[in-house]
Formats: C-alpha cells, sequence, structure tokens
C-alpha cells in the first residue's frame, strides 16, 4: 500500500470558504441516489447523500454515520440491529428517522427501481423492522460476510421527499419479495413515479446541498451551514463553501483551463505530467500529488456476440494486445500491467496466474483452432459461423473525452490490422455509450472499473444472474463454477477460505479470458497551492473533504 503524503499538511486551523472547480468529462448520467452508477454521480452524490455508517479513509475501518455506533450483530450473522443518532437531519431541517431508514431499504428492494447493481448486495435481506427507541432490526435469510458494510452503507433518503404519495408505507419487504398483489400496486407506483421524477433534485443529510445543473456546462454544491455533524468528533465535515464540477470533454481545454486558473484541480495524464506542466510558471502555482488509484482499464468483449462466444477468440485477443507496451507509450511507464480484476496488493490477488503475454504467432494458432483463417485470401480472417462466411471484424466502443481509452483503442485497431483483424472504432458520448453497454450493445469495448481496497466481493460484475435487467454483467459472461464460487464466497466468514476460493475465481477467468485486462494507473493530480491539507490515504487518492484555503489566500468571496 503507498504511504500518506504529507507535503501539503499544515499545522494551522482549518478555515472555511473559498471554492473548488475541479473538471467532470461529461455530466452525470443522472442524479438519483439509486438508480446512478457512474463514477461522476457517485462523486456528487457522495457529498450530499448519507448512510448509518461510513470508511474511516486512513485506517479504513467502518464508523458511525447516522448511526450512533456500530450495530449489535447475533452470533449467526442474521440480524443486524443500528440504532440511530437522535441528532441528525436532513437538508430541509427534518429529522432522519428510523422511518427513513425503513423507506430506503424497501425502496432498494423493491424490483421496479432501477438498481439491479445495487440491489444484488442486498438479496439476502428479508426483513427490517423498528425494534426499541431508535432502533431498526435488519434480518438476513442467509449469512453474508460484507452484510455490516452493506447495511451500514444503505443511502439514507428522506422518505418525505421521494416518495411523498407515500406508496411504501404499509408495504413490507416480505410482501415485496412474495410479490404480493396489492402490495405490488403501491410497489410500482412509487418506482415509476421514482426512476422518472428524481433523477435532478438529490436531497440528502450530507454536508453539501444541491444547487444547480446546467447540462453541458456545470454541476455545483453548496457547503450546508446547517450541516447536523459538524462538531461531531469522527464526522468529516468539509471546509470549501462551493465546489463547482465543470463539463470539459477534452484534456488539452481542461489542462488550458487549469493553467489559465479556472481549474483548481485536475487529473492529468501522463504526458500533460511529464511534459506540459514542468515549467516554473506552473509549478509556482500548482502542486501534484502522485498515487496509485485502485482501478484498471479492460477491453471488454462481448461473450455472447458469435465472434467473442469462443474463449479461444478472447485469448487470442489478449495475445495480440501488447499491454506492456501500452503501460509504457500510454501512460510513459506510470502504470502496471494487471491479469485480475483483484486489487493488486489485496491477500486475494493471485500471484501465479499465468500471464498470457503478447506473442502474435501463438494468437493466431489458438484462432486457427478456433476455425479462423483467411479462406478467401483478402488479408482478413474470415470463418463460417451458422452456415454464413462472417469476417472477424468488430466495432469497439468508447466513451469521448478519454484519451487513454482512444490511445488504446487506436493502438489495438493498428496491432490487429497486421494480424488479419479489423477493429472499427466508435466514439461516444458518455450518457449514449453507457446506455449501449448496459443493453448489450457492443461487439468489444474500453472501459474500466474501481478495485476494492477492502475485502472484494466481484457478485455484481461476474455472476450470471446480472447479465439481465440491465446489470452489470454487461459482457454476458457464464460460468457456473464462477458462479458457485461467488455464492460460497459470500457466505464465507474464514479469510483464508475466501482467498482460497478467489485464487480459483481467478484462474477461471484467466483461462477464460472474457476481458483483456490492461493496466492500474499512477494517478497525477495537479491542484493549486492555496489549497491545504491536500494528501493521497490508503483509499487511493486524496480526501477532498478535508482540503481549505487560508483567508488571505482565497479566491472567491461569498
Amino acid at each position: 500500500m503507498q504511504s500518506k503524503s504529507v507535503e501539503t499538511l499544515s499545522d494551522l486551523p482549518p478555515e472555511t470558504g473559498d471554492w473548488l472547480v475541479q473538471q467532470i468529462l461529461s455530466d452525470p448520467e443522472q442524479l438519483n441516489p439509486l438508480t446512478s452508477n457512474d463514477a461522476t454521480a457517485s462523486s456528487i452524490l457522495a457529498r450530499i447523500m448519507e448512510s448509518l455508517l461510513d470508511r474511516d479513509p486512513e485506517t479504513l475501518q467502518m464508523r458511525p454515520l447516522l448511526a450512533a455506533s456500530l450495530p449489535t450483530v447475533s452470533d449467526d450473522h442474521l440480524t443486524y440491529t443500528f440504532t440511530l443518532r437522535d441528532d441528525a437531519h436532513f437538508s430541509d431541517g427534518k429529522p432522519v428517522t428510523i422511518d427513513d431508514v425503513l423507506f430506503s431499504i424497501k425502496a432498494i428492494k423493491a424490483p421496479q427501481v432501477n438498481a439491479p447493481f445495487l440491489r444484488v448486495y442486498f438479496s439476502s435481506i428479508i426483513k427490517a423492522e423498528a425494534v426499541g427507541k431508535n432502533q431498526v432490526r435488519f434480518t438476513a435469510s442467509e449469512p453474508y460476510f460484507l452484510n455490516e458494510e452493506v447495511l451500514g452503507g444503505i443511502t439514507i433518503l428522506p422518505k418525505h421527499i421521494y416518495d411523498p404519495q407515500g406508496h411504501l408505507d404499509g408495504v413490507s419487504i416480505a410482501q415485496i419479495l412474495a410479490e404480493d398483489k396489492t402490495a405490488a400496486v403501491h410497489v410500482k407506483a412509487f418506482a415509476d413515479a421514482f426512476n422518472r421524477d428524481f433523477s435532478r433534485n438529490p436531497v440528502g443529510s450530507g454536508p453539501y446541498l444541491f444547487d444547480s445543473w446546467d447540462t453541458g456546462q456545470r454541476v455545483i454544491l453548496l457547503r450546508d451551514k446547517n450541516y447536523w455533524g459538524a462538531g461531531h468528533e469522527g464526522i468529516e465535515t468539509p471546509y470549501i463553501d462551493r465546489r463547482v464540477y465543470r463539463v470539459i470533454n477534452n484534456s488539452d481545454a481542461a489542462l488550458v483551463a487549469l493553467k489559465s486558473g479556472d481549474l483548481d484541480s485536475l487529473g492529468l495524464d501522463p504526458l500533460q505530467h511529464l511534459r506540459q506542466t514542468s515549467g516554473k510558471k506552473f509549478t509556482s502555482q500548482y502542486n501534484k500529488l502522485m498515487y496509485y488509484a485502485p482501478g484498471y482499464t479492460y477491453i471488454g468483449w462481448n461473450n455472447q456476440h458469435p465472434i467473442f462466444a469462443d474463449p479461444k477468440v478472447r485469448r487470442a485477443m489478449t495475445m495480440l494486445t501488447n499491454r506492456k507496451s501500452m503501460a509504457e507509450a500510454i501512460l510513459f511507464g506510470l502504470g502496471q500491467v494487471i491479469n485480475s480484476p483483484i486489487y493488486r496488493f489485496r491477500p486475494e490477488y493471485n500471484e501465479s496466474l499465468d500471464v498470457l503475454s503478447y506473442d502474435p504467432a501463438a494468437a493466431k494458432a489458438l484462432l486457427a483452432e478456433a476455425g479462423w483463417g483467411d479462406q478467401d485470401g483478402d488479408g482478413i480472417l474470415d470463418k463460417q459461423i451458422d452456415g454464413i462466411w462472417t469476417p472477424l471484424i468488430f466495432e469497439l466502443k468508447i466513451n469521448s473525452g478519454n484519451d487513454i481509452r482512444k490511445s488504446v483503442a487506436l493502438t489495438l485497431q493498428d496491432e490487429m490490422k497486421r494480424h488479419g483483424i479489423i477493429v472499427r472504432i466508435r466514439e461516444l458520448d458518455w450518457t449514449i455509450f453507457l446506455d449501449d453497454v448496459r443493453n448489450h450493445r457492443f461487439d468489444a469495448l474500453v472501459l474500466g472499473w474501481s478495485m476494492s481496497v477492502n475485502p472484494p466481493d466481484g457478485y455484481q460484475v461476474w455472476h450470471s444472474s446480472q447479465i439481465e435487467n440491465r446489470g452489470s454483467n454487461f459482457i454476458g459472461f457464464k460460468n457456473e463454477r464462477v458462479d458457485a464460487i461467488l455464492d460460497e464466497y459470500r457466505r464465507q466468514f474464514d479469510p483464508a477460505k475466501r482467498v482460497a476460493l478467489y485464487q480459483e475465481f481467478q484462474q477461471i477467468l484467466n483461462q477464460q479470458q472474457p476481458y483483456t485486462f490492461l493496466f492500474m494507473r499512477r494517478s497525477i493530480q495537479a491542484y493549486s497551492k492555496r489549497f491545504k491539507d491536500v494528501s493521497a490515504l490508503p483509499i487511493g487518492g486524496p480526501v477532498s473533504t478535508r482540503w481549505w484555503v487560508p483567508k488571505a489566500a482565497q479566491k472567491y468571496t461569498p
């Protein structure tokens, strides 16, 4: 694990005020607290919404937030009892109550709510009830080793805002699970309104208030000066008055904006770091923070596509991808090749994986075994599929504005062409791209996932149950043994046995190659020197909640 950077920590007491203006590549897909699932939306909502527990960014241990303490857990790991704080309130001043907690879990469990990627973590929860004063008890049908974290991480929604008609009043989780006909009418009415009406106006109990969203331009949050958590020990309270997320869908334009002072912070790509931000003028105004981000870039093959349904073809694609060269040329050495979705520094990471190195000869042999050859002599590999001669031509989709992913696509296109494979690159706006991804409208794509620095759970991405209903297994990977491992892993409380299960899980992925795992990047963030207490923590980056600006250096006045 990387060490904590302390170059900009201050011994002075923090002061409130000023703005933090930063880039986002595109508008968030939406800002519904449950149905949003893109990184931009998540980062914005995390400042508006709160949960029962959160994670200390330094120790990585769970700690109370809206809950007064960690939960009481039964010996059989089937019940979790949380006590709610009695002084927490939403941004409109109304108190956070047990009714809000019960409403929030019912909203997650409602099958018509567009949140399959979230609901999968709560699949074992069969009951939620108020018990005692200010207490809620969750009951699970089977043990899940992450239940404390998952239940503690429920986004607590203000019921009076998100269900003003009271559609879920009187509806129980048992009725939702049993698809009770009477309850189903109310659940559907709630879900229809919830999916439709709350994509742009989030309300929560967090330290920031949603202010405005100018589509294609910016999203603005304001510090809640009446935030309930201010002064509470162990609760992160921000100092920056206004957070402005500017939409700049071009890395060169973003760097120009940073240098001109229109941005305060920017994630630099390797070329910008090495060649465009090293002059005296830049270094006099900005610092840089460098850290390994817990995430990875990959090429996803549509496993249900006629070309990529054969694992031999997918393995060949990986052996035709010069991943080491990409990491050196595209990232300028500021990254490392990965072979697994597990964070490199976790004990679950399998060190003995058979690395599929760049090997065109072996790849061509695999393709030949799979029936691909140049039958008509036109220089393009082809094969008869369902009685039709099919050339090895596919479309590779990427999201616009991400230069690294575009470089990956162009490099792959050039390499494949030399071996009789045609790659057609299609660059799409993020929201259109994401809609295509979730609806399986792609041959292949370049994307990324974050990695858990805590015990991982790959169910959401790799279990076959997550293929349909816009789930996160959008490449359509199916493997019975992987499903069994992921099921067993969730019920296993012995860390050593979980490690053994995930060692096998990674071996299967390595053999099947549903993704071509590319690299984990070393992130470089430039930020204005007026900000203090900027550091990279074990979570894999800076905690901007702690940033502040001395009054004398503040750029923006109220």
